[in-house]
């Protein structure tokens, strides 16, 4: 199937053969579906936090000390989504409501500053949407976080600049915010460039200093792409192609990050100063959660270490605090093996028909029953009527904890379930090919971990999947 100058494009893409044949392999057979049990819902995996719980969550958080910390923000690839639309109306005269929408609250947006700075005079409207998407501002070709997202009267922000306003807010230890970005190799300069402008200004306002970092998505971490048939895809010059296998290859830059509590928020889900109390509490609230879980988990983990410890104190923790369904003979190397996990504590919001992952029970191979967040894709047809019953969705409001309990790091790729990617239809050149992405991050690339649910008010939601959603309360 491979020739010897395939077999040298595999190896200089950092692959190995074995790696593009299983691939392969996963085109033929497809991915099997989860087996999904319920959706999990307040009182059965989903924790509802009263006030004073809350308070002492956060307080736990607030005063840790020795904690070192990170905010990891995916905020690679362009805004391509967010502007489709507006593409389509360039390019295709196709006009919509959304168009209207936009036109009409032109001067609604905080980069409407900027736009109006760049249109001809007498721009009609196909000329003014031009210049955000391409000519002008050239949005269409730009990742999220250099989109200009709010006004303020002292200078408007773009999404990036948000994210340093919330590192300042819950993710500084000792007067330093750690910031990680996973970025495009084409936008990093982009990202430097403005960092290196607007860190000084946020630094003087908080008096912090920012240790800000930069990964791009490993080549290694791509798929081979096939034909409607599955043989390999070739380009025009005869070679294969290769695709970035979407979020779940970031597990590989995740695992890279050396820190007690990782926050993890997607780059375009900031709100404004004034809406930004819910979002701040509420990080702190899930980081207090995941160390008061931990220091019990690894004291048990030390009990077991005892000749003859007793189980059910551990068993019970295990089921009631670490949402670990376990099976009616459960051994003490069970018990063990559930402890020395990495963990994740999840915001889970009302589910008010956003978009997004579910909140699950799943059955597992070793007679377990734990939490997922799964995606519609993961569900197969028969149980899609479970997907409809779910209470809670995921916003990507993450905070996890990679050490195990000796102060070692976890070596997350040992805790990804690879049977939990999925297939998808794109093209290439105008010609019709299979993709196959990796478990996502949230989703099967941290399907072995230990995952709590935790209910958290929709406030802290408020991301920007297009353009219009900048006109929102929440951005305004």
């Amino acid at each position: 199937m491979f020739t010897q100058d395939d077999e040298k494009q595999i190896a200089g893409h950092g692959l190995c053969l074995e790696t593009v044949e299983r691939q392969m392999e996963n085109f033929r057979k497809g991915f099997p579906y989860l087996k999904v049990v319920r959706a999990a819902s307040p009182g059965d995996g989903v924790l509802q936090l009263d006030k004073a719980e809350a308070e002492l969550a956060r307080k736990r958080y607030e005063q840790a000390e020795g904690v070192s910390v990170v905010k990891f923000v995916p905020a690679s690839g362009a805004a391509t989504r967010m502007f489709k639309e507006l593409f389509a109306f360039v390019n295709e005269d196709k006009r919509g409501k959304g168009i209207d929408t936009l036109l009409e609250n032109i001067d609604k947006f905080a980069f409407w500053d900027e736009l109006k700075a760049l249109l001809p005079e007498g721009a009609d409207d196909k000329t003014v949407v031009r210049h955000i998407v391409s000519e002008g501002l050239g949005y269409g070709l730009c990742p999220k976080g250099l989109v200009t997202f709010h006004a303020y009267p002292d200078g408007n922000r773009k999404a990036v600049e948000e994210h340093l306003v919330e590192g300042a807010a819950y993710a500084a230890h000792d007067g330093v915010s750690r910031i990680h970005f996973t970025v495009s190799p084409e936008h990093i300069n982009g990202f430097k460039s403005l960092l290196e402008a607007k860190v000084p200004v946020y630094e003087k306002r908080f008096g912090i200093r920012y240790d800000i970092s930069f990964s791009v998505q490993k080549p290694s971490t791509d798929t081979i792409a096939v034909n409607p048939d599955n043989t390999p895809f070739r380009q025009d010059d005869g070679s294969l192609l290769f695709r970035p296998a979407g979020h779940g290859a970031l597990i590989e830059n995740l695992n890279e990050i050396d820190a007690d509590v990782i926050f993890i928020k997607n780059i375009d889900n900031v709100t404004t100063d004034a809406q930004r109390g819910d979002t701040v509490r509420y990080k702190k609230v899930l980081a207090g959660t995941l160390l008061a879980l931990q220091d019990e988990a690894f004291e048990y983990l030390r009990a077991l270490e005892v000749e003859g410890a007793e189980l059910e104190p551990v068993a019970d923790f295990i089921t009631n605090k670490l949402c670990v369904k376990l099976p009616e003979n459960y051994t003490t190397a069970l018990l063990r093996s559930i402890l020395d996990r990495p963990i994740r504590v999840c915001g889970m919001v009302r589910n008010e028909g956003e978009p997004g992952g579910g909140p699950f029970w799943v059955a597992n191979p070793d007679g377990t029953e734990s939490l997922q967040i799964a995606e519609s894709s993961q569900i197969s047809p028969d149980d899609m009527h479970l997907m409809t019953s779910a209470t809670h969705f995921n916003p990507v409001d993450l905070v996890c904890g990679v050490k195990n309990s000796k102060g070692g790091k976890f070596d997350l790729r040992d805790y990804v379930d690879p049977s939990t990617g999925f297939i998808s239809s794109k093209s290439s050149g105008g010609r019709e090919l299979r993709a196959q992405e990796l478990p996502g991050l949230w989703n099967g690339a941290m399907a072995k971990w230990n995952t709590v649910f935790v209910d958290v008010p929709v406030s802290t939601f408020s991301p920007v999947k297009v353009v219009q959603d900048l006109l929102r309360p929440q951005h305004q």
